[in-house]
């Protein structure tokens, strides 16, 4: 039987809802940081819903990281992230956010797990 990918390399683009849930933010939150983050900027398809791509999620994790973590403000997470040079620090926050990216991939796996075998799953009787 083939290997299936993973679904982070089967999708190019994620919508709003799917990035707000493996993100645990919701997507008005999303769309604020938008507006506060220049370097974030998802494309848009034709029908005008921004689509996500890997490199975005990384750095949505990485405004969470700061803003949620390191209780920086709006303001200092954005100078940080203009003014993180590759050192090791922007290494280790760029290693976080992928980190936090692939456990949300993996809790999508095991949800898709758990639907398609509830009986395995299930509660001990």
């Amino acid at each position: 039987m083939p290997r299936r990918k993973n679904r982070m390399e089967e999708k190019l683009y994620y919508s709003i809802s799917e990035v707000a849930h493996m993100t645990h933010l919701e997507p008005y939150v999303l769309r604020f940081w938008e507006k506060e983050f220049p370097t974030l900027k998802p494309k848009k398809n034709r029908g005008g819903n921004r689509v996500y791509q890997k490199h975005d999620i990384e750095l949505i994790n990485q405004i969470k990281q700061l803003l949620y973590r390191e209780n920086y403000t709006i303001e200092g997470a954005r100078n940080r992230l203009k003014g993180i040079k590759p050192t090791d620090v922007r290494k280790e926050l760029l290693a976080s956010a992928k980190f936090r990216t692939l456990i949300a991939d993996i809790r999508r796996e095991i949800e898709s797990l758990l639907k398609l075998f509830p009986c395995l799953f299930g509660s001990p009787r």
